[in-house]
C-alpha cells in the first residue's frame, strides 16, 4: 500500500492524490481496534492521528513530542510512550497533551496533533478563533462536520483521522464503519501539514520538550552538531542522536534534569 506521506513526498511530481478519512468513536476500546486494524492493512502510523480526552494514560508532560525527540537518555527506546500513554499511543508517530479552549485538555497522537499545537503550521488552534472545530476547519475540513466532531470530543469520545489514498479510501471507510466509528467523512478538502524540512538553524527550531533539558550553551551545542551530521547524512534520526551524543560528553545534567554545567573532564 502506498502511504499518504509517501505521496506527499512525491508531491512535487504531481502524484499528490490524498484522501483523509475520518470518525468518531465513543470508546477508547474502539478507537484502539480500529487503529490495530488500519495498520494490519497497511496504513501507515505516520498517517494515523487521534485526539480524546479521556485516555486511560499517566500523562504527565505538556506541549507534544515526536519519535525523534526521544532519542534522550533512558528514553532512547520511545519508552516514554508506554509509560505515559500505555500502548495504544505508543503505536503512532507522536504524542502530547494539549490545552484547546472550549474543549479542555487532550491528549493527541499522530500528524494532527502536531497541527492543532501548531507545531507545523503556527498555533492554528489559537489563531483561528480558539476551538477546536475552527481548528479543523481551517485545514480544511467542513465547519458543520468540524462542530460535530469537537462536540463529540467534549463528551468524551475519539476523533480518528486516517490520511490514504482516494483509490483506498472506500476500504479505510467500510473498515472504520465496522469498527464502530460515526460521523465518518472522506476525501474532504483536509491537509494535515507536515514539515517540509528537518534541518534545524537555530535553537528557536527545537521541539519544547527539547529546549527544556537543554541550557542556552548546550542548545547551541545540539544545534550545532545535529546540523552538521544532517548536512553530511540527511539523516535526522541519526543526526538527533549525534547531537545528544555530544551534549552528554559536554555537559552535566543538574537536579532538574538540564544539561547546563560544562562536563568534568
Amino acid at each position: 500500500m502506498v502511504t499518504a506521506s509517501q505521496q506527499k513526498n512525491d508531491q512535487s511530481q504531481g502524484n499528490y492524490d490524498i484522501c483523509p478519512v475520518s470518525a468518531v468513536f465513543e470508546t477508547e476500546v474502539k478507537a484502539k481496534e480500529a487503529v490495530q486494524q488500519l495498520l494490519d492493512q497497511g496504513v501507515s502510523r505516520e498517517d494515523i492521528s487521534v485526539v480524546g480526552r479521556n485516555f486511560q494514560s499517566e500523562s504527565r508532560i505538556s506541549g507534544f513530542i515526536t519519535r525523534k525527540d526521544l532519542i534522550l537518555d533512558g528514553l532512547k527506546n520511545g519508552a516514554i510512550f508506554g509509560s505515559l500513554f500505555g500502548s495504544f499511543l505508543s503505536l503512532l508517530t507522536g504524542v502530547g497533551v494539549l490545552f484547546i479552549p472550549f474543549v479542555g485538555s487532550v491528549v493527541a497522537a499522530g500528524p494532527l496533533g502536531a497541527a492543532l499545537l501548531g507545531a507545523v503550521t503556527g498555533a492554528i488552534a489559537g489563531g483561528t478563533g480558539g476551538s477546536l472545530a475552527s481548528a479543523l476547519a481551517s485545514l480544511g475540513m467542513p465547519e458543520e462536520k468540524a462542530a460535530i466532531y469537537e462536540t463529540r470530543l467534549k463528551a468524551g469520545e475519539f476523533l480518528l483521522v486516517a490520511e490514504t489514498s482516494t483509490a483506498q479510501s472506500e476500504e479505510v471507510q467500510a473498515l472504520l464503519q465496522a469498527a464502530g466509528g460515526e460521523e465518518i467523512l472522506a476525501c474532504s478538502d483536509m491537509k494535515i501539514p507536515r514539515e517540509n524540512a528537518q534541518q534545524i538553524q537555530s535553537a528557536a527550531d527545537l521541539s519544547p520538550e527539547i529546549r527544556a533539558h537543554l541550557s542556552e550553551t548546550a542548545q547551541q551545542t545540539f544545534v550545532e552538531t545535529y546540523s552538521a551530521e544532517f548536512e553530511h547524512s540527511s539523516d535526522s534520526g541519526e543526526a538527533m542522536s549525534k547531537a545528544w551524543q555530544k551534549v552528554e560528553a559536554e555537559f552535566e545534567r543538574d537536579q532538574e534534569g538540564v544539561w547546563k554545567a560544562p562536563a568534568a573532564t
